[in-house]
């Protein structure tokens, strides 16, 4: 993928400590392994036991991210802290360049698709932080892995996820960027009003049905992820030779099946909330294949009137 082309946005918040694990280098095609899947065993657990996974990881605010296991993490970040990242004076810093440039494309391509259609696009802050982060949504983990929170319309990651991503067996900086694709296509969602939308509508629908309604949520991000990716290759060829092929990859080693399979469980529709990896990979394909919004309507492919 060729990131270090692209423009790095100024959206990037960093508040990441001391220049502890957070920075230094993308995990990369072929990088190195570390120990630790901490996001998986935390994530299947709620998913098995039929607790939400967030509440655990708020309890535990000691768990660390990637390759440091108990009691890795570093002190809360504060709620409005941390600076404008400035990537001209933070050249060495290759996780924070490229966070800056994926950000910087989903921008440019974003602000492009919202012109299209009339609207003015508004743009997401991207927060970087380490060990865990208060957020409009409550302080999270690094353990939960990158979200996007609809309260303060801001994508939070810790750079440590990463290399958190090989120990899935999803190398590969598309692979990065896809993830990162996929959270700003929550912001999307935000602000078409969807995301709003389904937190009324599972309210008042029995919890099958209210994991299912978060099972299409994500589904329509991952095809958002595509429309993004399908666009920004037609204006910049920013991809390579093996580039989709991590994507793809990506879509499914972290879908709900797999994860639970890892953990030694039969998996159970009931018990998704991001879809299956086949499902995953069909809907990232969807957008990659012809880049329209309009066909990632994943709601009323499955017959759900919001």
């Amino acid at each position: 993928m060729r990131w270090q082309q692209g423009r790095r946005s100024r959206n990037v918040v960093d508040q990441r400590g001391g220049g502890r694990s957070g920075r230094g280098r993308v995990a990369g095609r072929g990088g190195s392994k570390v120990g630790g899947l901490m996001t998986v065993g935390i994530v299947i657990a709620g998913l098995v036991f039929g607790f939400n996974p967030m509440k655990l990881i708020n309890m535990t605010g000691g768990l660390g991210g990637a390759g440091g296991g108990f009691g890795s993490g570093g002190a809360l970040a504060p709620s409005s802290g941390g600076v404008q990242y400035d990537a001209s004076a933070s050249k060495d810093d290759e996780a924070g360049q490229f966070v800056a440039s994926v950000l910087g494309y989903t921008e440019d391509t974003w602000t492009e698709l919202f012109r299209q259609y009339g609207a003015k696009y508004q743009p997401p802050k991207l927060v970087m932080f380490e060990g865990a982060v208060r957020s409009a949504c409550g302080t999270q983990s690094s353990a939960a892995g990158p979200f996007y929170c609809p309260g303060d319309k801001q994508v939070y990651i810790d750079t440590a996820f990463f290399r958190e991503l090989q120990n899935m067996g999803a190398p590969g900086d598309f692979a990065m960027a896809y993830v990162i694709g996929h959270e700003v296509a929550h912001h999307i969602q935000n602000l078409e009003g969807t995301s709003m939308t389904v937190q009324r509508r599972q309210r008042q629908v029995s919890k099958v049905d209210a994991n299912r309604l978060s099972v299409l949520t994500e589904l329509q991000a991952d095809c958002y992820a595509g429309v993004w990716a399908h666009h920004t290759q037609k204006r910049t060829q920013f991809l390579e030779e093996g580039d989709l092929a991590e994507g793809l990859n990506a879509a499914a080693q972290i879908g709900d099946d797999v994860l639970l399979k890892k953990a030694g469980h039969t998996p159970h529709e009931s018990m998704y909330t991001h879809g299956s990896s086949k499902e995953r990979q069909q809907w990232f394909t969807e957008g990659l294949r012809n880049g329209k919004i309009e066909n990632c309507n994943t709601f009323r492919q499955a017959g759900v009137r919001l």
